[in-house]
């Protein structure tokens, strides 16, 4: 295995607060089954064409609970991975996650972004998915990540866009509570409709040969692995993992969230449909 060299600097007294106060969903044990649900429906969708050859580097930044590391890992066995995260705790879920799924290509830092201190040009790829949306300067952590790269490297990042969100039946109180969640990422600094300004962002951060491929989830009853690995566990957890600190900042009413959540759970049954886009960036360092 690789050594890297790491220093972490963190400006406030408690890390945990801040980070609770920045990561709209919370860390508790709901929110790791949520993203390994997430992980395990979408690993076909977003990582069938993400590999990586033999004797690569590749940075994982902000790798939380190890929910996409595991793919990661399994999908290049013959590649080299630094997986970084700012909550020891999330370090710790990941590596046992790694572990249990007998992986021993992966090693894990507690980490900031913005205060890393890795060698310039010394990794051949980066992975990002799911990170850019919660932080209030994506183009520079973009900036910093490109200078990470060896050129002729890639970085592969993936985001959601909540207005991709759509279904069938239809409910204003549903898009009420969406926009709830969308609201309070956007008050922490984040920014949960990135997905479609993943091609600018990559662009204005120096990488050339952009690609950005849509990855519709389309749900009915006819795909029961979806209504519940997505639609349920995913989505519609994750809008309920919001109703308190929503009714608190006076957002929506109780009986206003807890309809639309019940119109959610309405587009599982046997004529519901519901559809969300990730967005998933390639680009090249030249």
């Amino acid at each position: 295995m690789i050594d890297y060299k790491f220093q972490l600097s963190w400006p406030f007294s408690n890390k945990r607060d801040v980070m609770d106060k920045a990561y709209v969903h919370g860390y508790d044990s709901r929110e790791n089954r949520r993203l390994q649900d997430q992980a395990n429906t979408l690993v076909e969708l977003l990582h069938s064409d993400t590999s990586y050859p033999a004797g690569s580097r590749i940075l994982e930044v902000g790798c939380g609970v190890g929910a996409q590391t595991v793919t990661l890992a399994r999908n290049s066995p013959n590649a080299s991975l630094l997986s970084i995260d700012i909550f020891e705790e999330s370090i710790t879920e990941a590596r046992g996650a790694v572990e249990s799924n007998g992986l021993s290509n992966v090693q894990f830092l507690c980490a900031d972004i913005f205060n890393l201190d890795l060698e310039s040009e010394s990794f051949d790829h980066v992975f990002v998915c799911h990170v850019l949306e919660h932080l209030s300067q994506p183009d520079n952590a973009l900036a910093i990540l490109q200078s990470l790269i060896k050129v002729g490297g890639t970085i592969t990042v993936i985001e959601g866009d909540h207005g991709s969100t759509y279904f069938y039946p239809d409910s204003e109180a549903a898009q009420k509570a969406i926009q709830c969640q969308v609201e309070l990422q956007k008050r922490t600094g984040g920014n949960a409709n990135i997905g479609r300004e993943l091609y600018p962002l990559l662009k204005a951060a120096g990488f050339s040969s952009v690609n950005v491929s849509p990855r519709m989830v389309y749900v009915d009853s006819s795909k029961p692995g979806l209504v519940e690995g997505f639609t349920k566990n995913t989505f519609t957890a994750m809008i309920e993992g919001v109703r308190e600190s929503s009714i608190a900042a006076g957002l929506i009413g109780e009986t206003t969230f807890d309809e639309g959540i019940r119109a959610l759970y309405r587009t599982t049954e046997q004529d519901g449909v519901f559809c969300y886009t990730f967005f998933k960036a390639i680009g090249t360092k030249r």
